[in-house]
């Protein structure tokens, strides 16, 4: 359950410094942002709690697992009423080689990606997509030869650094 809270630099501080490593203790989580380890934790579960840090999870390096395949694909739609993209995401939802999907403004409607075991395993994904008539009118692919670099936070600070309050 969320809750109305009003940020201030130190909770975006805390939010940065979470989304870089989630597993940073309390005592080390209060000297970066600057607050002694109790009033830091009760910001950290207020934050919690108004659903500003919706959960703690492990970055997998998947390539010591073995190889994959990251695939970006376009989808656009036959028809563009709310039941056609409802059930168009859903069903890309339950797919869980998809990992992300955009509605996009522009020449097509989704952008998705998939990682999958390789090429045959895409194309058995996107045929059995197809088959399922969810209303795809045309897709294009984008194999990914190769990722320079991944970020996994957001800048933050520059993001929303001017639009919190001080709560001085």
């Amino acid at each position: 359950m969320t809750q109305t809270y009003k940020l201030d630099r130190i909770d975006v501080n805390i939010l940065a410094a979470l989304q870089e490593n989630g597993r940073i203790t309390n005592v080390e989580l209060s000297e970066i942002v600057n607050l002694s380890p109790s009033p830091c934790l009760m910001r950290v579960k207020k934050l919690q709690k108004a659903g500003y840090i919706s959960g703690y999870t492990a970055l997998i390096d998947v390539a010591k697992l073995g190889e994959t395949l990251t695939v970006f694909t376009e989808f656009t739609l036959k028809n563009h009423r709310q039941i056609d993209f409802a059930r168009f995401q859903e069903t890309l939802e339950k797919i869980d080689s998809c990992v992300e999907c955009h509605l996009v403004s522009g020449g097509y409607d989704y952008l998705a990606k998939f990682v999958t075991a390789g090429i045959s395993d895409y194309q058995n994904i996107v045929e059995a997509l197809i088959d399922k008539d969810v209303g795809i009118d045309k897709y294009f692919s984008f194999v990914v030869m190769k990722t320079p670099f991944v970020k996994n936070h957001l800048p933050l600070g520059r993001l929303f650094g001017d639009r919190v309050h001080d709560q001085s």
